[in-house]
């Protein structure tokens, strides 16, 4: 079962449709006991990062995503959901929940670009990839975001991408796979990340 955390996210709904369309048994939920024996757990999010942070700490998920983690638990971040796991974030000047070193930080306006990113952009793989098995390379993947993650351990940086700044978007260690970009909205190749996200493809 995949166990998908709900504190009032915004696309909640979407990856659980995603997942559910690739005949997944999933549940959206805020229950401790339930996260914490489910064979994979998501972290989804949109919006804010303080809000976010706020929402995870009064819904006590904050001790249950650290949790799952040490019991190495497979565990997929998206989007807002990949920032929260690092240490702080420019936005609302805020500590995450330090699961991994780095800081989120907001897209330079020097570039001239529109800030946030929204659109499709590719990927620069970095190194063999997990989420990223039998899918053709270089993937196109759906963003929108104005802050991106700085991650201090650039061994497990699987791919970036380049909007002015260089951003770490796609990350894994042993339990952990984190998204910048959104697998939900990116068609066939967010869907086969999903897939190898919950058949367990090498993870």
């Amino acid at each position: 079962m995949i166990a998908i955390l709900d504190y009032d996210a915004g696309n909640l709904r979407s990856v659980e449709k995603a997942f559910l369309y690739l005949g997944q048994d999933v549940t959206v939920t805020a229950d401790a006991k339930t996260i914490l024996s489910a064979d994979r757990v998501v972290l989804p999010g949109v919006g804010a990062f303080r809000d976010a942070m706020d929402k995870l700490k009064a819904a006590g998920l904050d001790s249950v995503v650290r949790e799952v983690v040490a019991q190495k638990t497979p565990f997929l971040g998206i989007c807002l959901g990949m920032q929260l796991m690092y240490e702080y974030s420019e936005e609302g000047d805020c500590e995450g929940l330090g699961i991994l070193g780095g800081t989120v930080k907001r897209f330079s306006q020097e570039h001239g670009l529109k800030i946030p990113q929204i659109g499709w952009n590719h990927l620069t793989v970095q190194k063999e990839s997990r989420l990223l098995s039998g899918i053709e390379l270089p993937p196109y993947v759906y963003f929108v975001h104005s802050y991106y993650v700085d991650a201090k351990d650039k061994a497990t940086v699987a791919a970036t991408v380049e909007y002015g700044d260089v951003a770490d978007v796609l990350v894994e260690t042993d339990s952990i796979h984190l998204t910048q970009f959104h697998p939900e909205k990116s068609g066939k190749t967010g869907l086969q990340m999903l897939a190898n996200f919950a058949n367990g493809v090498n993870l």
